[in-house]
């Protein structure tokens, strides 16, 4: 009786009682072993076409600082001002990305960007907004979990960790990315606190902060912070990446109003704050309201852009109710169009729904708070109706407000 065969590895040519696993394919085989190596040679290949992608920005195809300006007017309303740092400062990233490999002894620094603005005048939009455009990895974090190590919440580096997430890993690709803090006024300092409690989500998480703003090396935890103690840390460097930090500073007017008032005297004191404008305090902020509000010389020193958001008027409500590419009403009539309904609103609706956000100073957040009550019973009955039609009018709208909690919205 003749021998039986042995099936031997296509590569390393090892025979199959000799390996783990032998895997049978059309005209071969191939071992386990192989299979490995093979898989980091892949690994090996892919990173080193990553840094070559990562390191090739061409000015020549990157958006203008008036093109990334034309693309917010189609989301944001107004706000022209913090739109035009934003587009100036990322464009510049672009810049200094560009120039870091030409040899060039002007070594150009990044400037770090801080935007002040009251609840719902567009902070956030405007981040999420410019990480469509952007051809760098962006990622928003918020500060309100960060906490110092060893206490619950999240370290500082996991803001390090998400910018990892969103390049695949791919760290070159992310030392050149921008990150966007949220609600960066969270993490002031509480000021003369007499409780014996620590401030652990405060000047403390600045303090680590700082580190990420001036540009350093940081062992980033892969899989986020104390969950994975054995995880291997990757070490990323942040000279190159870019923050931008926004916060509401709820109660920053105040310390304005003090500043303005210490530099008029005597006489000149009634004709000077005349020329204030009392209802939009915060376009006269300064570095040291910020400093006043509880956060850090230091961070506000890395921090050298400051920019703030102007509140929202009627004018400018009516217009985010409406024109926008994703407005509310726009969400709205396409939900009801998935469902085969054409949805029309009467424009005195619209403006009884601007009537009421101006009332409860919440912003554009008012407004989808206003229209999610008008239209919660509409859009619990339309689906199961055989209507193609459906028109909202004022008596409607006055109706279902004055059903729902008008307290418990005002307040939330």
């Amino acid at each position: 009786m003749a021998g039986h065969k042995k099936n031997r590895c296509s590569f390393c040519g090892r025979p199959e009682d000799e390996v783990k696993l032998l895997i049978t394919g059309l005209d071969g085989y191939i071992c386990d072993s192989c299979v490995k190596q093979a898989g980091e040679i892949l690994n090996e290949a892919l990173a080193a076409q990553n840094k070559a992608k990562a390191s090739n920005l061409n000015l020549e195809e990157l958006p203008k600082p008036t093109e990334i300006k034309a693309f917010l007017d189609q989301y944001v309303i107004g706000q022209d001002d913090a739109k035009r740092f934003l587009s100036v400062s990322v464009y510049n990233h672009y810049k200094r990305l560009a120039q870091k490999d030409s040899g060039d002894d002007v070594e150009i620094e990044k400037s770090n960007i801080i935007m002040v603005g009251s609840t719902g005048t567009g902070k956030t939009l405007l981040a999420r907004t410019i990480a469509k455009l952007l051809k760098v990895p962006f990622t928003i974090v918020d500060a309100t979990v960060l906490t110092e190590a060893g206490y619950v919440g999240e370290d500082i580096e996991s803001i390090l960790t998400r910018l990892l997430q969103v390049a695949d890993y791919n760290v070159p690709e992310a030392e050149k990315g921008i990150v966007f803090i949220d609600e960066i006024d969270k993490i002031a300092r509480k000021g003369d606190n007499p409780s014996i409690t620590r401030d652990v989500s405060g000047e403390g998480v600045q303090q680590g902060l700082l580190k990420l703003l001036e540009g350093s090396i940081v062992n980033v935890p892969p899989q986020g912070g104390r969950k994975h103690p054995d995880q291997k840390m990757i070490p990323v460097n942040t000279k190159n990446i870019l923050f931008i930090c926004g916060g509401a500073f709820d109660g920053i007017e105040k310390k304005i109003a003090q500043r303005l008032n210490t530099h008029v005297v005597g006489y000149s004191a009634a004709r000077n704050t005349t020329t204030i404008d009392k209802n939009n305090m915060m376009q006269y902020i300064a570095p040291q309201d910020l400093k006043s509000f509880g956060l850090i010389p230091e961070i506000i020193g890395r921090m050298p852009v400051l920019t703030y958001l102007n509140p929202l008027d009627r004018q400018a409500l009516r217009s985010i109710l409406t024109e926008p590419k994703n407005s509310i009403i726009k969400q709205y009539i396409k939900l009801f169009e998935m469902d085969g309904v054409e949805l029309t609103f009467e424009n005195d609706v619209l403006e009884y729904i601007v009537d009421k956000a101006v009332e409860f100073k919440l912003g554009a957040r008012g407004l989808r708070s206003i229209v999610e009550t008008i239209m919660m019973d509409v859009m619990f009955e339309i689906p199961s109706s055989k209507q193609t039609a459906y028109v909202v009018t004022l008596e409607y709208a006055q109706k279902q407000l004055d059903k729902a909690n008008v307290a418990k919205l005002q307040n939330a």
